[in-house]
């Protein structure tokens, strides 16, 4: 029996090997594992990069918000001061205000009376923005017909109020102008009537037709003289009337004149006696049993060293035992109203250059003040309402010092004025920095 020997060595020699086999093995898996990881950090990094640029594509091309103006003022409710008391004409119609920023006040309603010859303020007011009067050179002429010397003696025996003429006289348009609003001549407001639109129909029609664009309701012409009592209109309505009458530099010349020398009639004599008296410069007077006393007058005061004119109408005023003809009745009762305001006008400055009157912000960037351009000062009465209000304009992502940003609109009674905001300082646009960072 074959015996045999037991080797430790061998079997150790044997499971050396074995170990020494499995070595590659283990590398291999370690180098596949460190493979992955990189692999993994790469594309974590490439992740991380592609996030990172489309960050940044993002927040600069995100719209960033253009700048906004906020107001800083409110609506002024009237000028400071105790607003006067108009000594209204006890039932008459009246109204009162200025040129500019128009009515103080008015007194019986909106209920259209006849007025009589303020009936040719719309006369004269038609005829000069049809035929204006040349700045230099002959003006046109006007040859008095003999249907015309024959109205004129027709008028003067019903008591019209006439200014002599004689067929073949020839009329310049001024003299015609003057005949009319200065003796208040009926048969030369006809005349011009009909020199300018052929017939007094016509131009009646055209009298309306310039009511209706004034606004001026209830106010209708059927003659272009006053003589007919359907001529009718509102204290109110005459008051505007006589503002844009006063507008025309010829118009405001002729009322203001006392006197005029006519080639047939001579001097004549202004009807309206309160010319002259508390600085009163016109307008016109008129007179009937069915009208009453009516007056329509400007007067000027001097208001922190300017001219300002105040214009007034009254309308109806009847006789009275006092007064027993209504033209000395109804230019009392002007002169009253006239001086129960007219030493309250206040010159007052509603909005001075550089007032701070909104601010602009940003996301990016405190926002400059927005301050006005010019100022705004006015002489009118005090308790007059004012507003103010501040339109943006658009704006961008950057302002220089001084640009225009906002218009502002003030308003004060009837008169609208606009001035421009402007930056009171740069803004610069928004910086790189800010357009990455932000939310």
């Amino acid at each position: 029996m074959r015996r045999r020997e037991f080797r430790p060595g061998a079997m150790s020699g044997g499971s050396l090997r074995l170990r020494g086999a499995d070595r590659p093995a283990v590398r291999s898996r370690a180098a596949g594992s460190g493979r992955k990881l990189r692999s993994r950090l790469l594309i974590a990094g490439a992740v991380t990069l592609v996030a990172a640029v489309a960050w940044v594509g993002v927040q600069l091309l995100r719209p960033v918000p253009s700048m906004t103006l906020t107001a800083s003022v409110t609506t002024v409710r009237a000028l400071p001061g105790v607003a006067p008391r108009p000594d209204w004409p006890g039932r008459a119609e009246a109204a009162i205000g200025l040129p500019v920023t128009g009515l103080l006040g008015a007194r019986g309603g909106s209920r259209p009376v006849p007025i009589a010859s303020l009936a040719k303020i719309m006369t004269g007011y038609v005829v000069l923005r049809d035929r204006p009067l040349p700045a230099a050179g002959p003006a046109p002429v006007i040859a008095v017909a003999a249907a015309d010397a024959a109205a004129y003696a027709r008028d003067q025996r019903q008591g019209q109020s006439v200014v002599r003429v004689a067929a073949g006289e020839k009329l310049t348009e001024r003299q015609g102008l003057e005949a009319m609003l200065i003796p208040s001549g009926n048969n030369v407001a006809s005349l011009l009537a009909r020199w300018d639109a052929g017939s007094e129909a016509a131009f009646a029609a055209k009298m309306n037709t310039r009511a209706r664009q004034f606004g001026l309701r209830g106010t209708r012409y059927a003659d272009a003289s006053g003589a007919d009592p359907a001529t009718v209109s509102t204290a109110a309505g005459q008051f505007r009337l006589t503002v844009a009458a006063l507008q025309i530099p010829a118009f405001r010349q002729i009322v203001a004149l006392p006197q005029v020398t006519l080639p047939v009639a001579g001097v004549a004599y202004n009807v309206n006696a309160g010319l002259g008296h508390d600085g009163i410069t016109g307008v016109k007077t008129g007179s009937s049993s069915q009208a009453g006393g009516c007056l329509a007058f400007a007067a000027i005061r001097t208001v922190a060293g300017s001219q300002v004119t105040i214009v007034g109408v009254v309308l109806g005023v009847p006789a009275t035992a006092a007064q027993p003809r209504e033209l000395g009745g109804v230019i009392s009762a002007a002169e009253n109203l006239l001086g129960s305001v007219g030493g309250d006008l206040e010159h007052a400055q509603i909005v001075r250059p550089g007032a701070v009157l909104g601010s602009v912000s940003s996301a990016w960037a405190a926002g400059p003040a927005a301050v006005a351009a010019t100022g705004v000062s006015v002489t009118a009465w005090p308790g007059t309402p004012v507003t103010i209000t501040v339109r943006p304009r658009p704006l961008g992502h950057a302002i220089s010092q001084g640009q225009p940003v906002a218009q502002a609109t003030v308003t004060i009674g009837g008169d609208v004025r606009h001035i421009t905001l402007v930056a009171g300082r740069a803004v610069p646009a928004p910086s790189v920095r800010w357009r990455l960072t932000r939310l």
